[in-house]
């Protein structure tokens, strides 16, 4: 049965759910991929920037997502129109678009995602355009969410002309490059003054412009971003929880094997 494109939008989910709940998947493993959808997350992303994943797995990923509800979301590698434009195609809901770094650089962005007249997209929409049909033009600036990723120095510095460009839906804080750039180790440097100022600025921003405020987390530090007023946070990623969970699994029978080979070496004693 064909799912509603408002129950697969990133921005309808938002009007009904706040703080939105995510999961990332980085690796290109369709089975993967519907383990994960078969969670009850509000989005997951489909990482095509650091994930080991190239265009076909984002188009297969896309389909497997849609056995779920969650709204499916693609972190592109980079800004750059034609690859934007083809994930689109495919029927990613919402499009994260790493480094942006200036005002022109999301007036850019903004173009690759919409069509004329508040853009340049390209208009064939093959993927899309079977599961929605004639009416995806009309409903598509609607439905789809562009989400600029805040991540550097540079791009904290201009943070309010960027979220201030037209046809922005977030700005979605990038934790480790952020760090880097501001001289810090990669990962959340909480309690250092100019990343506890960096997330304050970003939040700030959002407020302002009226944007949703996204994060990358996890499961630990996810309630403090809930905390502090994000709207989009991803909570854990396939590998992430992948380890954790055979790393658990392997420790908890490790930590009772000393208990078990003594009371063998007991009953045989």
């Amino acid at each position: 049965m064909k799912k509603s494109p408002q129950l697969r939008s990133l921005r309808s989910r938002w009007s009904r759910v706040n703080p939105v709940l995510g999961a990332w998947c980085m690796l290109p493993d369709r089975f993967a991929a519907e383990v994960v959808a078969s969670q009850e997350f509000d989005f997951v992303c489909i990482d095509a920037q650091h994930g080991m994943i190239d265009y076909r797995d984002v188009a297969q990923l896309i389909q497997v997502l849609e056995l779920g509800e969650a709204a499916p979301v693609v972190r592109v590698p980079w800004n750059e129109p034609g690859i934007i434009g083809k994930v689109l195609d495919a029927g990613a809901m919402s499009v994260i678009v790493p480094m942006v770094n200036s005002a022109d650089d999301a007036r850019a962005l903004v173009a690759a995602a919409r069509y004329a007249p508040h853009g340049s997209r390209s208009f064939g929409p093959v993927g899309i355009g079977l599961r929605d049909g004639a009416d995806y033009l009309r409903r598509t600036d609607d439905e789809v969410a562009v989400i600029v990723m805040i991540e550097t120095a540079i791009a904290l510095r201009d943070v309010d002309q960027i979220a201030a460009v037209p046809g922005i839906d977030a700005l979605f804080l990038g934790p480790f490059d952020l760090s880097l750039s501001l001289g810090l180790p990669p990962g959340d440097n909480d309690g250092v003054s100019v990343f506890d100022d960096a997330i304050a600025s970003v939040l700030r921003s959002c407020r302002e412009n009226n944007l949703k405020a996204g994060i990358l987390s996890n499961h630990m530090d996810a309630p403090r971003r809930v905390a502090q007023g994000f709207d989009m946070i991803s909570v854990t990623t396939d590998i992430q929880a992948l380890s954790r969970s055979m790393a658990d699994d392997l420790n908890s029978v490790k930590s009772r094997v000393g208990a078990a080979a003594a009371s063998r070496d007991n009953h045989h004693a």
